[in-house]
């Protein structure tokens, strides 16, 4: 069984197989117990039960461990310098802190080298590699002025295929006497510069960043020149984020903390996936997102990190899962499925975030019988293997 001289090679022995697909076995994570897998260069050529896999070239007994779906991390700020170590440990301390949060982190990545920036994408996306992370969203942010945020999305872009132009996280300094001037400077020559390499446009719609007028202004642009909305919405108080993502047709709102009923009808009605973040309430202390309510109204969720040095500083989506399941009222299939399917929804992509013929073949081997243990084991490294694109990495 092989296709254009690439390898086969078959997983098998798996005691339990999440594939994402009910057609394929039970319930909507398409459980396959005793199954197997086939690999034909970089996808899935076949999946079924363990004894009826057919030849291939090369075989990897998984030795009755769980095989599940790379994860699908769709929402993360990667590319910056620094870190804001002390503001975390005056916010875990109880003391006020003025750093000035995201504006710390802009003046070290606007100081850094295209090397230093480089670097710390890499570090990080192995990071989450080598804890089962296969797709990786990242964004630009750090840099607000129209050559560090080009430069930020060009760094990404060599290294993921899921960048966001966040040209509007905040208003900069330079900028805060003219919040409109800074507007003009993101949906013009900054944005000019900066969808060539992007295939996102974003903004954190928030009281302190930007209202939805602004909000509005910059996404419609970004739409203008090609580039799909997702919204930073509802994450630090009500706002008008969440309908501003339905009513532009956004594949995310991301956070969705503070919603009202109005809220939730609007993302059950819509294809807007609500993309939760627990990462950040938990670095935080902050109030944590109700999946439970938004499950329970039938809207698309996605688990992921929101990897950042400010208010989020992991890569890890098993620590999410883990989250989500004790603190956010999701099942152990929910939150496994929101941090692959739910994240490929929300990055519009149907060849990851499921084990099916035809995907690409990422998946990751945990070291326990089901994926159940992901929550059921918080902090315990349980990937112990990955493949990537179908390279054993």
């Amino acid at each position: 069984m092989t296709t254009n001289s690439a390898p086969t090679t078959a997983l098998t022995h798996i005691a339990q197989l999440v594939t994402n697909d009910p057609s394929l076995g039970e319930g909507p994570l398409g459980l396959i117990q005793d199954a197997a897998v086939v690999i034909d260069g970089d996808r899935i050529a076949w999946v079924g039960p363990s004894g009826k896999a057919p030849a291939t070239d090369n075989a990897v007994d998984a030795g009755g461990r769980a095989v599940i779906p790379g994860f699908v991390d769709s929402h993360s700020h990667l590319v910056f310098a620094g870190d804001r170590t002390e503001e975390f440990n005056a916010r875990m301390s109880g003391r006020p802190y003025s750093a000035g949060g995201i504006r710390t982190t802009v003046a070290a990545t606007r100081a850094a080298g295209d090397d230093v920036l480089r670097a710390n994408v890499a570090r990080y996306l192995a990071e989450g590699l080598r804890q089962g992370t296969t797709t990786q969203e990242t964004k630009s942010g750090y840099g607000l002025t129209v050559e560090d945020e080009a430069r930020a999305l060009r760094i990404a872009a060599e290294q993921t295929d899921e960048v966001t132009f966040l040209g509007a996280h905040i208003v900069p300094p330079e900028h805060a006497d003219d919040p409109a001037g800074y507007v003009d400077l993101v949906t013009g020559p900054m944005l000019d510069a900066c969808a060539p390499h992007a295939r996102w446009v974003d903004v954190f719609c928030e009281k302190g960043a930007f209202d939805g007028d602004q909000a509005r202004a910059i996404l419609t642009a970004g739409a203008a020149k090609g580039l799909v909305p997702r919204v930073h919405a509802n994450q630090l108080g009500h706002g008008p984020g969440v309908q501003l993502a339905v009513e532009l047709g956004a594949a995310s709102a991301d956070h969705c903390t503070h919603l009202t009923d109005a809220d939730v009808d609007a993302l059950a009605g819509s294809e807007t996936v609500a993309t939760l973040l627990p990462g950040a309430e938990f670095s935080t202390r902050a109030t944590w997102p109700d999946a439970r309510r938004l499950l329970d109204a039938g809207v698309t969720v996605a688990l992921s990190t929101d990897c950042n040095p400010g208010s989020s500083f992991t890569s890890s989506m098993p620590f999410c899962i883990a989250l989500a399941v004790r603190d956010m009222g999701m099942t152990p299939d929910e939150a496994v499925w929101s941090a692959t399917a739910g994240g490929a929804r929300a990055l519009r992509r149907t060849d990851v975030g499921r084990i099916t013929p035809g995907a690409r073949a990422d998946l990751a081997l945990l070291d326990a019988p089901s994926h159940v243990h992901l929550a059921y084991r918080p902090g315990v490294p349980l990937v112990s293997a990955v493949w990537h694109k179908g390279v054993r990495v």
